[in-house]
């Protein structure tokens, strides 16, 4: 089944980063974003990958055709001008990096894959920014359940500010809002059917207004609800957040 991954937006509220590479680059603990995205996908047996490129790229096109050197020992002969691997440590993933246009919005950017979706049945999308510890499989089964076109991931999103309790002045209670106090929110993770393409019109649409706004009006969207595990990486505070967890050993999505 494929896996098809959004990678082409500006990622403009993470600027700090995104000037010199696109966000789905932006590294957790010396890999990109995009990479603990995928072994989320390959865990659950999961290794064909779409890409949907856009603002810088060649930058992942770049990662991707030197993966395989960058995570081997290698001995260069200079005179033939090759290159011998060993002890390669890389995944078993079949990735296709294709350009959806610098402007495309999210929806352009899945209609711009109609070619290699249209004829391969159920397919997976999910943004180039956000981890969850969700089991693909159980959402997977959950869409085939109910025989609709789409399943949309329903997660609540973390807290980014501390509830204050004041009086008089002095801070009474100090209370980091709990994830469970929110309201359930779009956190990608979608499964459609090939049907949803006929949704889209051009490049401007973007997938979660009319095609999808469309496809709830019609009965066709169904929300999978996943309480646990789920953040996006929007800011700077978000990847600082991220990779703490991830040098301390306990990141949720890692499986």
């Amino acid at each position: 089944m494929k896996i098809v991954i959004l990678c082409g937006g500006f990622g403009t509220r993470l600027a700090e980063e995104t000037h010199i590479k696109p966000k789905p680059m932006v590294e957790i603990g010396s890999r990109p974003i995009l990479w603990h995205i995928m072994k989320i996908y390959e865990r659950h047996g999961f290794s064909e990958f779409l890409l949907a490129l856009g603002y810088k790229g060649e930058y992942i096109k770049d990662y991707f055709i030197n993966y395989h050197a960058r995570q081997s020992d290698l001995t260069v002969h200079l005179k033939s001008g090759t290159c011998s691997y060993s002890n390669p440590m890389v995944e078993d993933w079949h990735i296709s990096l294709i350009d959806t246009g610098a402007n495309s919005m999210t929806g352009g950017r899945l209609l711009r894959l109609k070619p290699q979706l249209q004829t391969s049945g159920t397919f997976m999308l999910t943004y180039g920014d956000g981890v969850s510890d969700i089991d693909i499989r159980r959402l997977l089964d959950f869409h085939r359940s109910h025989g609709k076109l789409a399943t949309v991931t329903a997660v609540r999103p973390s807290a980014r500010f501390g509830d204050l309790r004041i009086k008089q002045g002095r801070v009474t209670n100090f209370e980091e809002k709990p994830q469970a106090g929110e309201g359930w929110i779009n956190g990608g993770f979608f499964v459609f059917e090939p049907q949803v393409l006929n949704y889209i019109a051009d490049d401007t649409t973007i997938l979660e207004r009319a095609p999808l706004e469309r496809l709830a009006a019609e009965g066709q969207l169904m929300a999978y609800h996943h309480s646990g595990y789920w953040q996006s990486m929007d800011t700077l505070r978000d990847k600082q957040a991220l990779e703490d967890l991830w040098n301390a050993g306990k990141a949720p999505w890692r499986g």
